[in-house]
Formats: structure tokens, C-alpha cells, sequence
């Protein structure tokens, strides 16, 4: 069993930042890869960003690259997305998500609750 628990969205302008955390806990933590995805309004959930634990690993989605970061805390257990250069195209709800390393949500078993992400123009 893996609990997730996303923290850090809200409101910000285009070109700035933020850095969303999922703090993870679950006594196997160290078989999953760690995912963030996203979904705006009327549109299909979106792969973001995907991290093994031992950060040997990561891959994003094109329309990201080179703006988000994902990264992992082994000790804390946190998961972070790291958003520069943001786009009223990135707002969306930003879920974390435990399971296969992969860019399919059926990879995985495990969602957060999702934090909101808004960018004004």
C-alpha cells in the first residue's frame, strides 16, 4: 500500500515558477517509479514527468522538457516537479503516481489527490 499526498500548486504568471512536492509513504516504496501527471478541463490526462527512486532513471513529455525537473528525496520520501517557464498551457490538476516506469497511467496503481496549477497571461 502507497499513500500519496501532492502539496505546492497555485496561481502564478506566465514565465514564473513552482515546484510541486508528493510525499510518499508505503513500505515498498523502492519498487516503484514515481510519475506526475496532469489534466485541464476538457482534455485527456496528460503524462508529465517520470522518476525511478534511485534517480538513476527520468523521462518527460515533449511539451515539458526542458522547463520541468523531476527529482526524489530517498531520505524524506518526496517526490519534486520543478516548473520554470510556465505556460497558461500548463495549468491543469498535477497528480503523483506510484507504479511502472512509463508514460501510460495504467502503469500505475497509486494517485494522489491532485494540487491545482494555474498560470495567468
Amino acid at each position: 500500500q502507497v499513500q500519496l499526498v501532492e502539496s505546492g500548486g497555485g496561481l502564478v504568471q506566465a514565465g514564473g515558477s513552482l515546484r510541486l512536492s508528493c510525499a510518499a509513504s508505503g513500505r515498498t516504496l523502492s519498487t516503484y517509479a514515481m510519475g506526475w501527471f496532469r489534466q485541464a478541463p476538457g482534455k485527456e490526462r496528460e503524462f508529465v514527468a517520470v522518476i525511478k527512486w534511485s534517480g538513476s532513471s527520468t523521462y518527460y513529455a515533449d511539451s515539458v522538457k526542458g522547463r520541468f525537473t523531476i527529482s526524489s528525496d530517498n531520505v524524506k520520501n518526496i517526490v519534486y516537479l520543478q516548473m520554470n517557464s510556465l505556460k497558461p498551457e500548463d495549468a491543469a490538476i498535477y497528480r503523483c503516481a506510484a507504479g511502472l516506469f512509463g508514460t501510460d497511467a495504467n502503469l500505475y496503481d497509486y494517485w494522489g489527490q491532485g494540487t491545482q496549477v494555474a498560470v495567468s497571461s
